[in-house]
């Protein structure tokens, strides 16, 4: 094997690895993991909060024995393929290898460092996204219609990842309209593949009719309880920051791929993507998935420009380790949670925003480290108490939940079979699976 073929390899395997090797073992799994988790011991063609796929996935690391590791393992294969497919798109960009290992740089030390650790849609849709946009730039190389169908099928899965994926549906059309590729819009090829990708989404839309629309309640109840924190300022800034070591190659990208006509089609819906996601009030995390296409791009443009001052490889690549070193301790849990504190206010990295929660105010942890810390004890506490009840007590009581994550985290750490079957919560996708009539005498509350 050659030894650009051994860097890159090098470059997957620390890609899956990274977030396993930095990450401090008192931080177990993050309260929303616990909702997926349980989404695999109930499989359904949907779920109130998100769509199917990631429940599926669950389901496979429970039968594998639901341990930490398989738990992680497929946010950080997902992150090793959404690497993947970053330099495929380099490469169709023109990237040679020097392209592919700044490209790399970008997809293992922004913020897809915490992304590919959690075991949340997220990591599905930033693949499905990319995924989307190789295809979407294998058929402008190749005009191979077939492609389409491609480009539909990944759009699927993406819709079975996350609904966010109708921004970048949506962003695709308007930029069609806006190029000459509008003449697409006449074909019956590119409507046969329109169509493939809406018979494979039917059985979620089916199970959403059923179910009375839960995604449009699900919406409306993020925009009650958290979007109307957002402000668009913060928004801009959120750009910026979450790719901050990459973010002049990001630009360069953009810039690089609207001088060329043959792919201002990717720009351009980049730019709807944001706009979009923008106007929608969407949480700035949201426009990840439409980044690693850019980061291509921006890597092939930076070699291209390289190639007679090679002295700018070296300075390209040394700027982005220069600006991503000190952000790691910021993307992942290094230290444990009153040193991490101690580190975020001596550092004043609350300037950042970073220390910003869902209720608009700083704190001194990030929300997603806070979130993974506890639940442990909590299910121990609560099953320590359920269980000195006598048996004929036992047999009356049920366990409430006010919200899903303490529901799933005691549900995933609970010992005795019966104590895990008596929790019950209303919060979320758990309000399915509550039983449909309740007999109790005595009733535990837990509460955060």
């Amino acid at each position: 094997m050659r030894k650009d073929k051994w860097i890159l390899l090098a470059l997957f395997l620390l890609k899956f690895s990274l977030p396993f090797l930095l990450s401090h073992p008192v931080y177990e799994l993050h309260r929303d993991e616990f909702l997926y988790y349980e989404q695999g011991q109930h499989l359904s063609f949907g779920y109130l909060e998100n769509p199917p796929l990631i429940g599926i996935l669950a389901a496979i690391s429970s039968a594998l024995g639901g341990s930490f590791f398989w738990i992680k393992f497929w946010p950080a294969l997902f992150g090793v393929l959404t690497l993947l497919y970053t330099l495929k798109i380099t490469r169709e960009l023109g990237g040679g290898f020097y392209a592919q290992v700044l490209a790399s740089f970008g997809l293992i030390l922004t913020a897809y460092l915490r992304i590919h650790f959690l075991f949340q849609p997220n990591f599905l849709e930033i693949f499905f996204w990319t995924l989307a946009f190789y295809f979407l730039v294998r058929y402008l190389n190749t005009e191979n219609k077939q492609y389409l169908f491609s480009l539909a099928i990944a759009l699927s899965f993406g819709w079975y990842s996350k609904y966010s994926v109708l921004f970048f549906i949506a962003a695709l059309f308007l930029a069609l309209l806006l190029t000459h590729h509008r003449q697409l819009l006449l074909s019956k090829t590119f409507w046969l593949a329109v169509l493939t990708g809406v018979v494979l989404v039917t059985p979620n839309v089916l199970w959403q009719y059923h179910h009375n629309w839960p995604l449009f309640h699900h919406m409306q109840e993020l925009q009650e309880t958290q979007l109307q924190h957002l402000n668009r300022l913060d928004f801009i800034k959120e750009q910026v920051l979450f790719l901050l070591p990459v973010a002049f190659l990001w630009m360069g990208g953009l810039y690089w791929l609207f001088t060329q006509k043959a792919y201002r089609l990717p720009a351009l819906c980049f730019v709807f993507i944001l706009l979009l996601i923008m106007m929608g009030s969407g949480k700035g995390y949201y426009t990840l998935g439409a980044y690693p296409m850019l980061v291509a791009a921006g890597a092939a443009w930076a070699e291209r420009i390289s190639r007679e001052k090679r002295w700018l490889q070296p300075v390209f690549a040394g700027l982005v380790l220069l600006l991503a070193l000190p952000f790691i301790p910021l993307l992942l849990p290094l230290q444990k949670p009153a040193d991490m504190a101690a580190s975020n206010q001596k550092f004043g990295v609350g300037k950042l925003g970073v220390l910003r929660w869902e209720d608009g105010q700083d704190h001194p942890l990030q929300q997603d480290f806070a979130d993974m810390l506890g639940w442990k004890e909590l299910a121990q506490k609560a099953e320590a108490l359920y269980q000195q009840q006598p048996d004929s007590a036992k047999a009356a009581t049920m366990i409430y939940c006010a919200s899903y994550g303490l529901a799933g985290g005691i549900k995933y750490y609970a010992k005795d079979r019966s104590f895990r079957d008596k929790v019950f919560s209303e919060n979320g996708t758990f309000l399915l699976w509550a039983p449909s009539r309740l007999f109790f005498k005595h009733l535990i509350v837990i509460d955060d």
